[in-house]
């Protein structure tokens, strides 16, 4: 378990701080499709999970008639925004850093396709 550990800090290392390299948002559209089944970005309606529409710069757990688990709300509970660190970190290893969130996706492999889903949905927000 410990190696586990390890991993996913070095994964989480890797990702800070990667979405200010700019992204493709076109790349991004094509990596989103996974997150599709759940969630959409392109309008305000909540699906298995909730929109990410204007998810950038959003506080976390605040998305309009969304359920969001205890888990979730308790993390954005002191106020923490959707910024694009924080949504790196969190699509690299969701449970990671969310025990207990409801979200089953287990996380995107490689840095470039989350880099390329931010700039994705950064490119949605005024849809």
């Amino acid at each position: 378990m410990p190696s586990r550990l390890v991993l996913i800090s070095f994964f989480l290392c890797l990702g800070s701080g990667l979405a200010h390299a700019g992204g493709d948002a076109s790349a991004g559209a094509q990596v989103f499709k996974k997150c599709g089944a759940c969630h959409t970005a392109t309008e305000p309606v909540n699906r298995v999970g909730p929109s990410l529409m204007g998810v950038v710069g959003r506080p976390v757990a605040t998305f309009p008639d969304y359920s969001y688990s205890s888990a979730m709300s308790d993390f954005g509970a002191d106020g923490k925004v959707w910024d694009e660190d924080r949504i790196s970190e969190y699509l690299l290893a969701p449970k990671a850093m969310v025990p207990g969130t409801k979200m089953s996706f287990a996380g995107l492999k490689k840095p470039q396709d989350v880099e390329n889903v931010i700039a994705y949905l950064k490119s949605t927000a005024t849809n």
